[in-house]
């Protein structure tokens, strides 16, 4: 066989391979190929905890991938949401939030180690409610007025909980305080868990919570609802008025919400945000979230979603300028 011959063969086989690298190159990886992170901003066993397994597991089987729920809790969700804005944008790590998380910490903590609005792309509602106003049976309060009351006749014997500086049970109670001339102290829990822990040795006596993790103490009398933040009294608790209708206007809802890493490519977030919202109107899930004293909120684009967020910041922000509780 002549040299030029050879040639002509070692170049088209070259060229062959060239082209099946390039085809190689443009056909990436399909998403989900590996299991997925899902990064939880609070405490195992706490509400955002037991609501993230909620959407993990059927999602999880959706998308024929595992979504491993990774609890990090401590500073009201600022340790879960720089972990997240950490990460890759490749939609293997997700991060599951309340939303004082996401709306209350840029105030609080004017020198985040991430950009709240920039590093962290919304995707998904998940849930919508208010939070609880609880207290230990031994205090005798029945009602937010109750509560007053004993603070008024008692300037700083009356210490509060909430789940962390910075959290919407924190921002609520602030707001109470401010409203009606109160000085009761603050007391700021790493966990829920441990909050409602001590409220039911009663080593605190009047504590914010999430909306769910008291539920069972409430049923077997350990604990007393005073009150309930939001629009509406919602699905466990329909006995308990709310805020507003004892006189304290406080009518924003909470949710939780996933966020996406900066970069993280918008097909994606898109099919998230699809099956989300699709999992949530099955009635499995839909009766699991009201189950917890939640409700299913409208479907929302993820664009939608990021402008919900949006409203709802300039909210929550106001109302924490106003407390002046940001670090000075």
């Amino acid at each position: 066989m002549n040299n030029t011959l050879i040639q002509r063969r070692t170049v088209l086989l070259g060229g062959m391979l060239l082209g099946a690298g390039v085809k190689a190159m443009a056909a990436p990886e399909p998403w989900p190929s590996r299991p997925i992170r899902l990064v939880v901003a609070g405490s195992a066993g706490a509400g955002g905890d037991i609501f993230a397994r909620l959407i993990a597991d059927p999602l999880g089987k959706t998308l024929k991938q595992p979504v491993v729920v990774d609890a990090k809790p401590g500073a009201n969700g600022l340790i879960a949401c720089d972990t997240v804005a950490k990460a890759p944008g490749d939609g293997y790590t997700l991060l599951f939030a309340p939303s004082s998380s996401i709306l209350i910490n840029p105030v609080i903590h004017p020198k985040l180690p991430y950009n709240a609005e920039t590093d962290l792309v919304p995707v998904a509602q998940v849930g919508a409610a208010g939070i609880l106003l609880m207290t230990n049976p031994s205090t005798g309060f029945k009602n937010l007025a109750d509560m007053v009351a004993y603070a008024k006749a008692h300037p700083g014997k009356l210490a509060y909980g909430s789940w962390g500086t910075g959290s919407s049970g924190h921002l609520a109670m602030e707001g109470i305080k401010a409203h009606y001339g109160l000085d009761m102290p603050h007391v700021p829990y790493k966990t829920i868990v441990t909050e409602v822990t001590d409220l039911i040795a009663n080593n605190i006596s009047v504590a914010f919570t999430d909306i769910a993790s008291p539920i069972p103490h409430m049923r077997n009398g350990r604990l007393v609802a005073l009150g309930q933040t939001g629009s509406q009294r919602w699905p466990a608790t329909r006995d308990v008025p709310t805020l507003a209708e004892q006189g304290y206007k406080f009518e924003a809802d909470g949710w939780y919400g996933v966020f996406a890493p900066a970069g993280t490519p918008t097909a994606i977030i898109d099919r998230l945000n699809e099956e989300i919202n699709r999992l949530q109107k099955t009635d499995e899930v839909r009766q699991k979230i009201e189950g917890q004293n939640m409700i299913v909120p409208p479907s929302r684009s993820a664009k939608q979603f990021a402008a919900s967020v949006k409203k709802d910041a300039a909210i929550w922000q106001g109302l924490a300028k106003v407390t002046d509780l940001s670090e000075k």
